[in-house]
């Protein structure tokens, strides 16, 4: 019997998922994975929001806001290795298995968080926290992009990736009670922010369970077998949904199965066989993660320094900037489908970018008060945030099968290691300045790498609405160029060809 190294496949089940009606079957997937970015987003904003309360002598850890900052960049650092190792397990052994293991770890690590007793155990917190978000970066968005119809793949990614927005909302809202003296003690209120983290992350992953191995990870890996009775089992529940009878399948095409990908095959994917598309991953990461989580680590920072808003009323000037991120997302995200990816990633980040130095201008005039300096920020990240959701969207889509969560982790973890390590650091050091004009020269730090990013889209970027993933970027493991024409047999999605 030849090994999995050796055979050769047809499959339709690409075809078979990509001309699916949406059903309820893709909105438990979207419930399932989706949701762990509003945990991102509570988990971003609750720092953000404690800032001043960890400097309290009393109340908190008695940290400086440089090390407020640190512990930010501390979160990210974790994030970033957490994604690369989590996304190569991600690639060798399947996207449930890790999707439910990063998860395990958010868990553990932000319960632990909430009993900091020192600097140091919050920053290791802080540490395996960011590790398994980061984790999830990779396995999540690999995940959905292959279980989600190409139609909608767009709007879809834009939307669950913006859903960052719902936490970082939900944590500011709460922050008005939690971090309130009057109702909880000033040295449980913080804490009991990072325990309302778990909370949800258990109902996550009780979600979770139902939702399926991707049956493309599964006929590459030699489990054609397995990813046949996936397709069959969605295949039926969405004609029970829908009450319709399914299109015929695309074409077919013929996969030579491996079980792992070398780190060396990884890296040649990305230099030799697609420099310009691993350019623009770069180039769209790294000024998106500069300018989030510059400014949101540091946001009640700026207010506490420069307009004296206490602690516990920043959330009122969070809500409405996580309401402006995701109504962004959810406005704008149909037209990466219907527009294009080229025009609206690039229109995206470009206009932020111009906004933002509108703002930093009139932020060092002095001009700004914490309510029109929040204005400001609503219309800079409504654009910013489509644009950042469809980063992760981009890089998802122009790489092959075989090295996608790969990709995403290590283009997450190049972007954010420059831009998130460096922007909550800086940052930091520029408000404990109190100069205005520190502030303001970051922020068109910012604008500027937006900028640039948009144009590099607008020269090289991918135009992949509609598209399938396998049309977008062939597999490695494919044998042709071109799919094999024919039609499947009922029960027949994957069958083993001759070696």
């Amino acid at each position: 019997m030849a090994t999995t190294e050796e055979r050769t496949i047809e499959t339709d089940v690409p075809g078979r998922l990509d001309r699916l009606p949406w059903a309820r079957w893709h909105w438990a997937v979207l419930l399932g994975l989706g949701a762990v970015w509003i945990l991102d987003g509570l988990e971003v904003t609750v720092v953000g929001v404690i800032g001043p309360r960890l400097t309290d002598e009393a109340g908190g850890l008695g940290l400086t806001d440089a090390q407020v900052g640190l512990a930010a960049s501390i979160y990210v650092i974790g994030a970033c290795l957490g994604a690369v190792g989590f996304g190569y397990l991600t690639d060798r052994f399947g996207r449930k298995k890790l999707f439910l293991l990063t998860l395990a770890l958010y868990l553990a690590a932000t319960v632990a968080t909430a009993f900091s007793f020192n600097p140091y155990w919050f920053y290791a917190c802080r540490f395996l926290t960011g590790a398994g978000i980061g984790g999830e970066y990779a396995a999540i968005n690999s995940a959905i992009d292959e279980l989600i119809p190409a139609r909608v793949r767009g709007r879809v990614d834009v939307l669950i990736n913006g859903s960052f927005w719902i936490g970082t909302t939900i944590a500011a809202a709460l922050s008005l009670v939690i971090l309130n003296g009057d109702v909880i003690p000033e040295n449980l209120g913080w804490r009991a922010m990072f325990a309302l983290g778990a909370v949800l992350g258990l109902g996550i992953l009780f979600v979770r369970r139902t939702v399926p191995e991707s049956p493309r990870w599964l006929f590459i890996h030699g489990r054609e077998d397995e990813a046949d009775r996936i397709v069959r089992e969605i295949e039926d529940t969405v004609r029970a949904e829908t009450g319709k009878e399914l299109a015929a399948p695309g074409d077919k095409m013929r996969i030579r199965q491996r079980r792992t990908i070398g780190f060396g095959e990884i890296v040649h994917t990305a230099v030799r066989r697609y420099p310009r598309r691993t350019v623009l991953g770069l180039s769209l990461f790294i000024g998106q993660a500069f300018l989030y989580n510059a400014v949101y680590f540091t946001y009640a920072l700026v207010l506490d320094e420069f307009f004296q808003v206490k602690s516990a009323n920043v959330g009122y000037y969070l809500i409405p900037i996580g309401l402006g991120n995701f109504l962004g997302a959810f406005v704008l995200g149909r037209m990466f489908d219907t527009i294009g990816r080229k025009p609206m990633i690039a229109g995206s980040y470009i206009v932020s970018g111009v906004l933002l130095i509108g703002t930093g201008l009139l932020f060092r005039a002095d001009v700004l008060s914490a309510t029109t300096l929040t204005a400001c920020w609503c219309a800079v990240f409504f654009f910013a945030s489509a644009g950042a959701s469809a980063a992760y969207l981009t890089v998802s889509e122009i790489f092959p099968m075989e090295t996608r969560a790969m990709a995403i982790a290590a283009f997450y973890a190049v972007g954010t290691g420059l831009g998130g390590v460096i922007g909550p650091t800086l940052f930091g050091k520029l408000v404990e300045s109190g100069e205005l004009s520190a502030v303001a020269t970051g922020y068109f730090l910012g604008a500027g790498l937006m900028i640039a990013a948009g144009i590099v889209e607008l020269l090289i970027g991918v135009e992949a609405a509609g598209r399938s993933l396998e049309d977008i970027a062939r597999p490695l493991s494919a044998e042709e160029p071109a799919a094999v024409r024919g039609r499947a047999t009922p029960g027949a999605g994957s069958r083993a060809a001759s070696a």
